[in-house]
């Protein structure tokens, strides 16, 4: 017994279960996520679309399982001088427990991006429609005990099978980006998610969502021609809720001929302030990339999931319109 309700209470309250919104480990690879700013912030490539998938607890009775997609894209990147707009559409679904408590999240973000000599800024904006549902069928109530066992052919009283609700759900965002052209390039990103407090509840309560502030700094170093540095810090709170992570990445060129920036090896390991260790690996080769990474739990959820915290993989595409000359457009980083 003091074991479950060590795996309830981490999993109801620990940072890691974060029960009132998404959250992934390799959020860096979910930028619409992560700020509506990002969108159509790319190198030299005009689209990129992306995967991901999340498998979180699932050693205990309630695993949840977070599955998204984007797409986002430049615009006016050879009409305009110094700026551009980004455009870009995601869809997320999260379920959760043995009564399938599910989100699904489509949004369509919006950013403008001004670049300067060794700067740029971008502000961005989204606006998502949120669907929330459980199926109560899949419960079991106290009216289907037979005085043996839990009789799931029982009537459990409910109104109604399934219950849903649905809202509108508003972010915003701003990024600023430093960079040198020869080894360096930062990021300072600032998101808040919710600004419009919208109402979650199945049955009429004033259960307004709190807001989500989302910040992350990011440096990309060229140690050297093989080697590639990507130390992040990651914070966001929503009400109680706090989740902190930092690390960094390490990215190898494993081409013969340094200069060419063809395939590469990656190396990562992360911490979650009191939660996880979180080791990452990938590879690079052209315009794609795909990562996988593990959690391993290290808080009192341990003692229920056996340090099996969560296992993510993701994969991210880019690309270039048709017939699309690149030799005179604005570019969104400078490549290394």
């Amino acid at each position: 017994m003091k074991k479950l309700i060590t795996i309830l209470l981490a999993a109801l309250f620990g940072v890691n279960s974060f029960a009132q919104d998404l959250h992934f480990s390799q959020y860096y690879n979910s930028p619409l996520l992560l700020n509506a700013a990002n969108t159509g912030l790319l190198e030299v490539n005009d689209w990129r679309a992306g995967l991901q998938y999340r498998n979180q607890s699932g050693t205990i009775p309630v695993p949840y399982n977070t599955f998204t997609f984007f797409a986002d894209c430049g615009l006016m990147r050879n009409k305009w001088e110094n700026s551009w707009l980004g455009t870009g559409l995601a869809m997320w679904r999260d379920v959760a427990g043995n009564g399938n408590l599910a989100l699904t999240k489509v949004q369509g973000n919006l950013a403008a991006h001004v670049m300067g000599e060794n700067m740029s800024f971008s502000i961005g904006m989204s606006a998502a429609y949120s669907q929330r549902s459980v199926d109560f069928s899949k419960l079991t109530y106290d009216v289907q005990w037979d005085e043996f066992s839990f009789n799931s052919n029982l009537p459990n009283k409910e109104t109604n099978t399934t219950q849903k609700t649905a809202y509108l759900d508003l972010g915003t965002g701003v990024l600023f980006t430093f960079f040198n052209n020869n080894n360096l390039y930062g990021k300072a990103s600032l998101a808040v998610q919710h600004i419009n407090r919208p109402k979650e509840t199945f049955y009429g309560n004033q259960n307004k969502i709190g807001l989500r502030p989302i910040g992350n700094i990011e440096l990309i170093f060229k140690a050297s021609d093989k080697i590639m540095l990507t130390p992040s810090v990651y914070f966001t709170t929503q009400k109680k809720a706090m989740e902190l992570v930092g690390g960094s990445l390490v990215n190898i060129n494993t081409a013969e001929d340094a200069s060419i920036k063809a395939s590469e090896l990656i190396l990562g390991f992360f911490y979650r302030n009191k939660d996880a260790i979180i080791a990452k690996g990938g590879y690079q080769f052209g315009n794609s990339r795909v990562m996988v990474s593990y959690d391993h739990t290290v808080s009192q959820l341990a003692e229920g999931n056996n340090g099996m915290g969560a296992f993510e993989v993701s994969l991210i595409l880019q690309g270039n319109y048709k017939n699309t000359d690149v030799t005179n457009r604005t570019l969104g980083c400078p490549r290394f």
